[in-house]
């Protein structure tokens, strides 16, 4: 199964393939955030912290082993361990908690570092990326929600993936062939998780049979020796529940990421739900072990590992948080023919692994179900459906290179080009930007509404913008704002604009540049993540009150009526946004943005004077609405030209993607269209 078995080379990462200074700055990252995830769990309120853990322990720091026939430990609910984890914690005592917690955490987080370090020892790459795959895998690792959630909770699921990844995957215990010590180590993880008895058949689809039936027999003579010691709690765990399910939060809570939780959530109840579980699981083990089985003999033991762990967490009756971090491992499969698709899957699964629900996808009726449910489809998804590529691939280390624009000279000689970024000219990966996307929204969201909104200073803020504009004679806020709201279908018009265009224009002209015009659109999409990046900065610096929320002066808020401005939170509008983030205007810098774009790309005249038609509307639209001020219009161009300009200083010119319509000579519908000019082209193997 492992690498060693067929003789091909699974070594140590390279420590020279990177700059010393970047493997230190990695190192140095993985380090903190490893001290920071420990002492968030210690910092927290005794009956706060490890309160899994606590439920082991009884009243006078004994562990409770003795009881009903529903036993002890179960008589909470809480307590989802096996009989035999709870025999092997009965030494804990309440007298040992604050010191235990101290133990618990640091032991965890070894536990941790070693499963991140054998994942990278394993993982497949060429000697450019091996270097700095160890931090990296300590990084993700220790980010991932299922290691968080067991540094809180007290669990015990690392042990268990340490010990499969240790008997499948560590090169010199699986190159024994006699199968005794992987076999063991398998067997005893899944003594603690029964779902782990799934890696004893991928043993022996790999022809390590032996190793199979070791894990049979160690998995079999710890839990009879459990149930000699404990026949009460036996019998609550292996048949009153089943192998533990019932145990813990309800089955058909969102916590469940199994197929048997989605079933019960989706309404099933009894036989019917309990036959369709039965098959749905038949199917995931079949395609899944096979898929599995197929990696592990192509040479991608930790791949191999981690198809099986998704399948187990698919399958398993329950799928809590904490036993997830298989699905982490999958990572390590290679998906894509393109070099520029290589990045999706891993990305989708550390976002998927890394962030919550109402992150992935906006919480809406339609999508939200679908970011609910993300661990069971990634898991599912890895286990049944990525077509990971085979090491015997001509793509495995050679795929399609991307074209990428030559150096060019700017313009301005004293502009100093840094160059950071090869500029791109081949359409990017669809899926890749619909997550930057969605996640880059969301943060600029976050930001927005954690920015300072002290209602003193954004209204001292709005009173300096209105002396600036006095004197510079701008001030035509008052009466453009009374005009528009006395004329009715003027004020509706305006605030549907306002709340829909800002969105819509920039979604769908983003569209079409990525479908007929990608090398222009990673150009574009680029340079208005940075404007607003650079407006995000604005919001902390200077909160300001916009005209609607400046008590005294009698201005009009056509969309949201009458505010109570004597009451500092405004209702119901500070839950949607912070009504303080009006400097710089964004609806101004999206709608200059689409402005710019437009004059680059329109093909007749009269569409590029239209497009820059669109600002000027946008701009008499958040002034009649008294939702900005005219200063805040400029600084909504400011932040354009900032954003292009220092998209200009890292990337260099962007002629070479302004005269492509996608990659040059390609034909058309291939990989992005046909070139309308050529320029220096070279190709980024």
């Amino acid at each position: 199964m492992a690498e060693a078995e067929r003789g091909g080379p699974v070594g140590p990462p390279r420590a020279g393939s990177r700059p010393a200074v970047t493997l230190a700055a990695l190192w140095l990252l993985a380090g903190l955030l490893a001290v920071r995830q420990a002492a968030a769990v210690l910092r927290l309120p005794p009956e706060r912290r490890l309160t899994d853990l606590a439920t082991w322990v009884g009243e006078h720091g004994v562990l409770r082993t003795h009881g009903s026939l529903h036993g002890s430990l179960y008589e909470s609910g809480r307590f989802t361990g096996t009989p035999l984890a709870g025999l092997v914690l009965r030494p804990l005592t309440d007298a040992a908690e604050h010191s235990l917690g101290v133990v618990w955490t640091l032991g965890t987080l070894s536990l941790v570092v070693a499963v991140a370090l054998l994942a990278a020892r394993v993982f497949p790459g060429s000697g450019r990326v091996r270097g700095g795959t160890a931090p990296v895998a300590v990084i993700l690792t220790v980010l991932s929600l299922p290691v968080r959630n067991t540094f809180t909770l007290g669990q015990t699921s690392i042990l268990p993936v340490l010990l499969v990844l240790l008997g499948c995957c560590a090169p010199r215990i699986a190159d024994r062939r006699s199968g005794w010590t992987a076999g063991g180590l398998v067997g005893l993880a899944a003594a603690l998780q029964p779902a782990v008895l799934l890696f004893a058949p991928l043993l022996w689809l790999t022809g390590r049979r032996r190793a199979a039936i070791v894990t049979g027999a160690t998995f079999a003579v710890p839990t009879a020796l459990a149930w000699t010691a404990l026949p009460d709690d036996s019998w609550t765990y292996w048949v009153h529940h089943i192998a533990g399910a019932g145990l813990g939060e309800r089955p058909d809570g969102l916590a469940n990421q199994s197929l048997h939780g989605l079933l019960l959530r989706l309404g099933l109840r009894g036989p019917l739900e309990l036959g369709l579980y039965g098959l749905l699981a038949a199917v995931v083990v079949t395609v899944g072990l096979r898929r599995a089985a197929r990696y592990a003999r192509d040479g991608q033991p930790l791949l191999a590992t981690a198809l099986t762990g998704c399948v187990t967490v698919a399958v398993a009756p329950t799928a809590w948080q904490h036993q997830q971090l298989w699905i982490l491992f999958a990572v390590a499969g290679r998906v894509g023919r393109r070099r520029a698709d290589r990045l999706a899957w891993p990305v989708l699964v550390v976002l998927v692994m890394t962030l919550t629900s109402t992150v992935l996808v906006a919480p809406n009726p339609v999508l939200g179900p679908v970011g609910q449910h993300a661990p069971l489809l990634a898991a599912l998804a890895a286990a049944c459906a990525v077509p990971f590529l085979f090491r015997s691939s001509a793509l495995w280390d050679r795929p399609v290179p991307t074209p990428v624009a030559g150096p060019q000279r700017g313009r301005f000689r004293w502009v100093p080009l840094l160059r950071f970024f090869k500029r791109a000219l081949n359409r990017p990966n669809l899926l890749l930007e619909l997550m930057l996307i969605r996640v880059g929204y969301w943060a600029y969201s976050y930001i927005r509404a954690q920015a300072p909104d002290s209602r003193a200073l954004a209204e001292s803020h709005g009173r300096q913008i209105l002396a600036v504009e006095e004197f510079l004679r701008l001030d035509v806020e008052h009466r453009v704002n009374h005009f528009v709201a006395g004329v009715g279908w003027l004020a509706d018009g305006m605030d549907y604009y306002y709340g829909t265009f800002h969105f819509l224009v920039p979604m769908l002209l983003l569209g079409y540049l990525y479908w007929r015009r990608p090398a222009t659109y990673r150009w574009a999409r680029t340079g208005l993540a940075l404007a607003t990046l650079v407006a995000l900065a604005g919001f902390w610096l200077y909160p300001l009150a916009p005209p609607r929320l400046m008590p005294g002066l009698g201005f009009i808020d056509t969309a949201n009526g009458p505010q109570d401005l004597a009451h500092p939170e405004f209702g119901a509008l500070t839950e949607l946004s912070n009504q303080y983030a009006a400097m710089p205007s964004l609806h101004i810098g999206w709608s200059l943005w689409c402005g710019v774009v437009i004059a680059v790309v329109g093909p007749r005249t009269w569409v590029r004077w239209l497009g820059m038609l669109y600002p000027l509307m946008t701009f008499t639209v958040i002034v009649g609405t008294a939702n900005h001020y005219v200063l805040d219009a400029v600084g909504g161009a400011a932040v354009v030209a900032a954003g292009f300009g220092v998209q200009y200083v890292l990337t260099g010119p962007g002629r070479g993607a302004l005269a492509h319509g996608g990659i040059p000579g390609a034909r058309k519908g291939d990989e992005g269209g046909v070139a309308a000019e050529r320029a220096p082209v070279r190709v980024v193997g």
